[in-house]
Parts: structure tokens; C-alpha cells; sequence
């Protein structure tokens, strides 16, 4: 009998991990499917109660849903309740088993490019759900010290009161100045995005040693990335995040480790 998978969510169309499981499916031989399903919040109770009687291994959840998935899990992750949503959930007999694989997936994607990258002192930009993974991938690599901006730095406050000391909030009329000294820097906002406004940011203060990266992978390599690497920063864009946090869930699901390689970045990059 095939495995069954799928990704949840609203708006689901736009979500590219129906086309990276499938081409792990394809590559390792499995028989199964990853399907997009579209689901509201209102919906989602009835949904994970359906799902597992249907024969599907668990989902991956997407937005508007994380938060809601979290609680309505029997049992969750350190990662997911540190992080404060899910993102990948596994279905058994003994109920749902939350995880956010995010963190996972931000820490793999910079050392599957960048080996030797060891952070001391970070700059984030954003205070929301993804900065909250980043954060927590940034502090479990040891990280001394991280700089926090958000446009409202009320919610930049209250993140960094939950993520400890070493988080420092900076007013976001700072943010060029807090990148001196910084090693690494890391856009958590969809600003640069293909839709979204400029990020407006100077790169002026930041050391031509710092590695720089982007969560946001459309455009590949938005415009933070290309100054950045114009002035001799090392760069990592921000669609290996999403290749490696799929990694676990698939092997949870299908029974196999995947890789993230280059013939699936050229997948997922391919024109369609």
C-alpha cells in the first residue's frame, strides 16, 4: 500500500514541497504520495483527525496553521515548543507528535555551504515566526551574542524575553549600526521577496568577513544577497533552508534519508 504525506495549509498552491518529496519518492523508488491540501484553521481539528484514518504517515503545516498544530498535538518536540509552532507533524497510535524542523533547516542549509561556519555575534532582522527559528538555531550553535530588529520593537522585546540574554532588541532605526563587529547576518522578514517591498538595509558597518543569508528564496538571490556578495561577503541563499528541514520529516514518513544535493536544487530551480 502506498505511504501517504501531504502539506496543509491556506493557501496551498504555492507550496513547493509536493515537488521536493516527490522527487526524493522518484529518486529512492518508494512507493507513495505527497499531496497539497488546502485547509483553514477552522478546519484543521477535522483534518488531523481524518488524515490518520486515511492511511496518511503525518503533514507538514504551513501558514496560517503552525501555532494551532502545536496545541492541538498530543505530544511535541523541545524544538517545537522553544519555537512555539510546528511545522511537521507524525501521525502514530498513540496520537500526533509535533515537531518544527525550521531550526534544523536554517543550521544545514549554511554548513552544507559553508563548513567552517562557526557564529560568535549575529544580526537578525525580524521578530517573527521564522525569526523565532532562527534565533533558536542561532543560540544552539553558541552564539554570544544576537541583535534583534523588528519594525516594532515591542515584538522584538517580547521574543528576546523568551530567548534569554544573549538576545539584545535593537529599535530598528539601528539596525545598520548593529551590524559592527557582527560575524554573521540573517534576514528573518520577507522583505526582498518577489511582491514585497525593498529590505532597506546598509551593509556599511558589517565586517567583509561576515557570512550573510536570507530566508527568502524568490528571488534566489534577492538584493541583500547581491550587495552583500558584491562587497566580498560570503553569501548562503535561502532555499536550502527549506530543502533541509524537509529532510527529517521525510525520513520519519517514507522510511528513508534523503539528501539535499544539487540535482534537487536544480529540481526545484527547473522552470515549470
Amino acid at each position: 500500500m502506498p505511504l501517504l504525506a501531504a502539506v496543509l495549509g491556506d493557501p496551498v498552491d504555492h507550496s513547493l514541497s509536493p515537488l521536493l518529496h516527490g522527487h526524493w519518492l522518484k529518486r529512492h523508488a518508494i512507493s507513495g504520495h505527497y499531496i497539497p491540501v488546502r485547509v483553514s484553521l477552522d478546519g484543521l481539528q477535522h483534518a488531523l483527525e481524518s488524515l490518520p484514518r486515511l492511511g496518511f504517515s503525518g503533514v507538514n503545516v504551513t501558514v496560517p496553521l503552525k501555532e494551532a498544530a502545536l496545541i492541538m498535538a498530543n505530544e511535541a518536540s523541545d524544538a517545537a515548543r522553544r519555537i512555539g509552532a510546528a511545522n511537521t507533524l507524525t501521525f502514530s497510535a498513540q496520537g500526533i507528535h509535533a515537531d518544527n524542523t525550521d531550526a534544523y533547516g536554517f543550521t544545514w542549509n549554511i554548513r552544507d555551504r559553508l563548513p567552517d561556519w562557526k557564529p560568535e555575534r549575529a544580526a537578525v532582522l525580524g521578530a517573527g515566526g521564522a525569526s523565532r527559528a532562527v534565533l533558536a538555531a542561532l543560540l544552539d550553535q553558541g552564539v554570544n551574542e544576537i541583535f534583534l530588529s523588528n519594525r516594532s520593537v515591542e515584538r522584538a522585546r517580547a521574543i528576546a524575553s523568551e530567548f534569554g540574554p544573549n538576545v539584545h532588541p535593537i529599535p530598528w532605526k539601528d539596525r545598520h549600526a548593529m551590524l559592527e563587529a557582527c560575524d554573521t547576518l540573517v534576514n528573518a522578514t520577507a522583505l526582498g521577496m518577489t511582491g514585497k517591498p525593498t529590505l532597506d538595509i546598509r551593509l556599511d558597518a558589517l565586517p567583509r568577513g561576515a557570512m550573510v543569508t536570507d530566508i527568502v528564496y524568490s528571488p534566489l538571490e534577492t538584493q541583500l544577497l547581491a550587495t552583500a556578495r558584491k562587497r566580498g561577503n560570503r553569501v548562503v541563499d535561502g532555499l536550502g533552508m527549506l530543502l533541509h528541514q524537509a529532510v527529517p520529516a521525510f525520513e520519519r514518513w517514507f522510511g528513508t534519508r534523503p539528501e539535499v544535493d544539487e540535482s534537487l536544487r536544480n529540481a526545484i530551480l527547473r522552470p515549470r
